[in-house]
């Protein structure tokens, strides 16, 4: 969290739902060699995920529709710019904000939030998010910041919790 000057504001200035993302990986080389097969439809241009039942042909497809979808050949940084920047940039304005992932092991939720660091294309939401948010404070003047972020993981019923305190930009 990144917390501007304090003013009041307008319970009406700006408000904002929960939004859910859903981001389609690439089967793995070993679901590939098992012989499973991609059962999804995906239409990015209408955040539309259709599911089909390869063992039922004559069953009919499942479709469900979110805010956003991305299919496997999505960028990193194509996504954190069409879906995280907005949410970056309200907390740089003072509001709270909250990413959350969700899904079974093995979904992609870590590569997706923290990716390959040493990679800047691979790099996930949250180093795009700390770049973006030092570098909106780099370019500030005569503001002061204080920067709070907090990262839990929870896996397999335990859990990891980080939580970073920057003070005095």
């Amino acid at each position: 969290m990144v917390s501007a000057p304090s003013r009041p504001r307008p319970a009406t200035e700006k408000s904002e739902a929960v939004k859910v993302i859903i981001r389609c990986r690439p089967l793995s080389a070993s679901e590939i060699s098992d012989g499973y097969q991609n059962i999804v439809d995906i239409q990015t241009n209408r955040g539309v995920i259709e599911l089909y039942n390869p063992k039922e042909p004559n069953e009919p497809s499942k479709i469900f529709t979110f805010d956003s979808v991305y299919d496997p050949q999505s960028k990193q940084l194509d996504l954190y710019d069409e879906t995280f920047r907005h949410l970056v940039d309200s907390v740089l304005e003072g509001f709270n904000g909250t990413i959350f992932a969700y899904g079974q092991t093995g979904t992609g939720k870590t590569f997706t939030m923290e990716g390959v660091h040493e990679d800047p294309e691979l790099r996930g939401v949250i180093p795009n998010a700390y770049h973006h948010i030092f570098q909106h404070i780099a370019q500030s003047r005569n503001q002061q910041y204080l920067v709070r972020a907090s990262y839990l993981e929870i896996y397999q019923v335990s859990w990891t919790f980080f939580f970073i305190f920057f003070q005095d930009f």
